[in-house]
């Protein structure tokens, strides 16, 4: 979204409301059923500009455990100061952009800086629950709906010949 700063920098107000829809980067194996709502606000404090938003993202993914469908809304707050164009070396905005938005022209758009932040907070791994156990190492059920059954117990596979022959004494 491109906001008009014209307003805020005629000092004809000091807090400016936000609120709208944001459409998200695609990421590998989630889907984003709806947009990312995007609410908040711009103070003006004695020229010192500071940005507050709060994005809410509904998203569909698969467990990285046990592979089963995952659903919920990733929410992230967003704060940054406002700058108007030449207030700021590019130099110092190159060196420290993830703490300012500039304002050029007149107009702020914010949906760059936004996105690449949800991008880069968005959970790498997504899980049903915190506990999930994942799937059997040997058939591949899901354990979280009861043992499977499979001999869970490993032999070193240096020490295998000498299974074969316990097994073949207790005979």
């Amino acid at each position: 979204m491109v906001l008009n700063m014209g307003p805020i920098l005629r000092g004809e107000i000091t807090r400016m409301e936000i609120e709208y829809d944001l459409a998200p980067e695609a990421i590998f194996d989630v889907t984003f059923p709806e947009n990312a709502h995007v609410k908040g606000y711009i103070t003006d404090d004695a020229g010192y500009m500071r940005l507050y938003l709060r994005a809410t993202l509904p998203y569909v993914g698969q467990c990285a455990r046990c592979l089963a469908e995952v659903k919920g809304d990733f929410t992230l707050d967003f704060e940054r100061t406002v700058a108007s164009e030449g207030s700021i070396t590019e130099e110092k905005l190159a060196e420290m952009d993830d703490a300012y938005v500039m304002i050029r022209e007149g107009k702020l758009d914010v949906d760059v800086a936004l996105r690449e932040e949800l991008l880069m907070c968005f959970p790498m791994r997504l899980l049903c629950r915190e506990d999930c156990p994942g799937l059997c190492d040997k058939c591949g059920k899901p354990l979280s709906a009861g043992d499977c059954g499979c001999n869970k117990k490993e032999i070193d596979p240096r020490l295998a010949i000498l299974q074969k022959w316990v097994d073949k004494q207790e005979k």
